[in-house]
């Protein structure tokens, strides 16, 4: 079993950034692939970016080059840097562990999930 827990969410103006953090206990956070998903009202939950076990990564196109995932095994901690951020990055975001070397793995794959952190951006 494995608990995550999100925070580092908030309100920021378009243009700003704001870094995520989700901390990891209870089995070995190394072994899982992690991954940020995000929803936003009336629409489905999709994936933002996953790094593997191995630390190869999956960028989503919509973010490429504004957002950077990051993991600390040692602190057992998974990181969501978002800068440029722009309106339409307004959703609950969600970090998950998955396969463990599968950075694609869709959502249904991911065998944990922490209760979200919402991220609004204002234009």
């Amino acid at each position: 079993q494995v608990q995550l827990v999100e925070s580092g969410g908030g309100l920021v103006q378009a243009g700003g950034s704001l870094r995520l953090s989700c901390a990891a206990s209870g089995r070995t956070f190394s072994s899982y692939a992690m991954g940020w998903f995000r929803q936003a009202p009336g629409k489905e939950r999709e994936s933002v970016v996953a790094t593997s076990r191995s630390g190869t990564t999956y960028y989503a196109d919509s973010v490429k080059g504004r957002f950077t995932i990051s993991r600390d095994n040692a602190k057992n901690t998974v990181y969501l840097t978002m800068n440029s951020l722009k309106p339409e990055d307004t959703a609950l975001y969600y970090c998950a562990a998955g396969p463990a070397y599968n950075e694609y793995a869709p959502a249904y794959q991911y065998d944990y999930w922490g209760q979200g952190t919402q991220v609004t951006v204002s234009s």
